[in-house]
């Protein structure tokens, strides 16, 4: 079942999907918050993840990010990571609030992007009781790493943009995406284009565009450097074999400690894990037996 909702974050309305069992529970339930990847929406990949959740008996949130999706804020396709991790706490406190779900027994799931923010908001919220990613990568350095000079150039230009903003001139936005792709484009560019520009993914609300200036508060962010402060609580990061992102979830749990496990899925690429069956099949049995198990009663 799925019910919309909207929850306050730093003064912004924030729209969501809530997924319940079709059986009611005769008590209150653990509750998993669901993060989409940078410039996708509720719709998508964290959609599909919640509704699994959901059948296997928890109260899943899929929400769409501020300024993002149908969520509140401006200029829209702003990709602020330290308002992403709020977003996540004030989506674990929207859960707390309900009759329905057991506010000792929340868990957090990112997938790509959020898969960054998650294990952030997680360092310093504990109500985050259960904490775990699917193909999750640090935005900041997916970007820097593939260009460090454009990047380095584009944080140069950040306080430029605001001051045309502030003027009265429209953000200035990019493309996260490539609008063609040949033999010649990498290949997570061809996966990433194949997710979000055909109609296997595609959604009117997933322009795939950000705000150029945000990169001044990307660089200043950092997913994993503190990755550490979620122990004792555990850590789980689901990720492909053959995912370019695979060792952002090897380096966060070799850093985690004793808590953190890293499960990955033999064969399986970055965006495979967004929606394949034959992937996110054992991705969502071992977030099953993960959440079930610490968010036990």
């Amino acid at each position: 079942m799925r019910t919309n909702v909207t929850f306050p974050s730093s003064g912004l309305k924030l729209a969501a999907h809530l997924y319940t069992p079709e059986t009611p529970a005769t008590r209150p339930a653990p509750a998993i918050v669901v993060g989409h990847p940078m410039t996708g929406v509720k719709e998508q990949t964290a959609g599909l993840y919640a509704r699994h959740l959901a059948d296997h008996g928890f109260v899943a949130l899929a929400f769409d990010a501020a300024y993002q999706g149908e969520s509140e804020g401006e200029p829209r396709g702003l990709e602020d990571p330290f308002q992403r991790a709020d977003d996540f706490r004030a989506a674990v406190s929207y859960l707390t609030t309900r009759d329905d779900v057991d506010a000792q027994r929340i868990g957090v799931l990112g997938i790509c992007a959020s898969g960054g923010y998650v294990p952030y908001a997680a360092q310093t919220d504990h109500r985050m009781r259960a904490v775990a990613t699917v193909s999750g990568a640090d935005a900041t350095e997916f970007f820097r790493a593939a260009d460090p000079a454009g990047f380095a150039a584009m944080v140069e230009q950040a306080g430029r943009l605001r001051a045309e903003e502030a003027a009265g001139r429209p953000a200035t936005l990019v493309s996260a995406l490539p609008d063609a792709v040949d033999e010649s484009t990498p290949a997570a560019a061809r996966e990433f284009h194949d997710y979000y520009r055909t109609p296997r993914a595609q959604h009117p609300r997933s322009t795939g565009m950000w705000v150029l200036r945000s990169v001044d508060k990307l660089d200043q962010y950092d997913s994993y450097a503190d990755v550490h402060k979620i122990a004792p609580r555990p850590l789980l990061m689901i990720a492909g074999s053959r995912a370019e992102t695979l060792p952002f979830s090897q380096g966060a749990v070799a850093h985690a400690g004793d808590s953190a496990e890293l499960f990955v899925i033999e064969g399986a690429t970055h965006v495979d894990l967004y929606d394949r069956s034959e992937y996110v099949g054992p991705a969502v049995a071992k977030l099953v037996d993960f959440f079930g198990h610490h968010l036990a009663a």
